[in-house]
């Protein structure tokens, strides 16, 4: 984000960097606001894992679901695909 502030290249008359009080306390509780909702959302998280293994859900393998939800379609056939490859090589059904 393009802005004012103390890297902005903007001095003063004696060549130190200018700060404004105002702006740099909006962007010090804006950086506490998102800390607190991180916590908050850490906790939320936790707490549907917990849910989900006292419903007798594997939340070890909910967790490796997610992650490969998150990744691209042709990343996940070549590792497959390579992963198959390298089981068979000794002799595993991988896939099953």
């Amino acid at each position: 984000m393009a802005g004012r502030g103390h890297n902005s290249g903007d001095t003063d008359a004696t060549g130190a960097y200018s700060v404004t009080a105002d702006e740099l306390r909006q962007f010090i509780e804006r950086a506490e606001q998102l800390a607190s909702e991180k916590k908050d959302v850490g906790e939320q998280e936790k707490e549907l894992f917990a849910e989900a293994k006292d419903r007798g859900y594997d939340t070890k393998v909910m967790r490796k679901i997610i992650a490969l939800r998150k990744r691209k379609p042709d990343e996940l056939a070549e590792e497959n695909a390579i992963l198959t490859m390298y089981g068979e090589a000794l002799g595993m059904d991988i896939f099953g």
